[in-house]
């Protein structure tokens, strides 16, 4: 069964990231636009949440709200008992975007080990170097570790940006539609590849995707927002059992939840 949650009586201390009716607005060419309505949500440390909903909802806000790219005009952020602005000059976050942005100058490696060199100052350079090349081959980039970004395909180059991710090592990773540039057939692929890394590393994720079954195969939780202003309708528990390989989408329980995700999608969005 699905629930309807517009706004929750008190969040739970013992949660990793704890959204507070949070509201959003946006000013654009002279109009407000209201892009967020009191979130309020718990997040547990180690959760895998996606976020789904019609285009324009502000799932990519929430995301960004999180990272504490952007500031709430109402409510409050806690990510690991810090503001956001605070956990990110602490580090605790690492993104995966919709695109790699690999630098096309340094090889995998040093792409992967980019954003360790950047933190090290800050004590906080991730895993080890010999800790990274296994990462790689673990992903199956050990044969192109010397390579550079123009001779990869775009799924390996997006290997690479969920290699970098993983490496720094974060308690909280933001991933923003992270495969909606692949095809089907390697979409599929890397989407398991990841969960078998998230599996071990038991990050707090938060998942942006407009993909249903990617939201059921991937997540502990699916957090469903309706139409703008972006508000959180419904929330469908994932009770699959990890860890999850393709087989799963052939049980009889994905499909049921599937389903109850695109029933409360058609709710969110009348």
């Amino acid at each position: 069964m699905t629930q309807t949650i517009e706004t929750k009586p008190a969040h739970d201390d013992s949660a990793s990231i704890c959204f507070d009716q949070v509201s959003k607005w946006f000013r654009r060419k002279g109009q407000v636009v209201h892009a967020l309505s009191r979130v309020s949500l718990d997040i547990a440390d180690g959760e895998f949440v996606s976020f789904i909903g019609p285009s324009g909802c502000g799932k990519s806000t929430l995301l960004r709200l999180a990272g504490g790219l952007l500031e709430p005009d109402r409510g409050t952020i806690d990510v690991k008992g810090e503001t956001p602005n605070t956990a990110r000059r602490l580090k605790h976050y690492s993104f995966i975007p919709q695109h790699p942005a690999l630098l096309p100058w340094r090889t995998v490696r040093r792409n992967v080990s980019m954003l360790g060199e950047v933190n090290r100052r800050a004590s906080t350079a991730g895993i080890s170097a010999e800790a990274q090349l296994a990462l790689l081959d673990q992903i199956g980039l050990g044969s192109f570790i010397d390579s550079y970004p123009k001779e990869l395909s775009g799924g390996m180059q997006q290997r690479v940006s969920i290699a970098r991710a993983f490496a720094l090592d974060a308690p909280v990773m933001l991933m923003d539609e992270p495969f909606s540039a692949l095809d089907e057939i390697t979409r599929s692929e890397i989407r398991y590849l990841l969960l078998d890394l998230w599996s071990q590393a038991r990050s707090t994720v938060l998942f942006v995707t407009h993909s249903i079954p990617e939201a059921v195969v991937m997540s502990d939780r699916v957090i469903v927002l309706g139409a703008r202003p972006g508000r959180v309708t419904d929330i469908i528990n994932v009770d699959l059992p990890r860890p999850r390989h393709e087989a799963v989408e052939n049980s009889d329980r994905y499909h049921y939840l599937v389903n109850e995700v695109r029933v409360a999608l058609r709710k969110g969005s009348s």
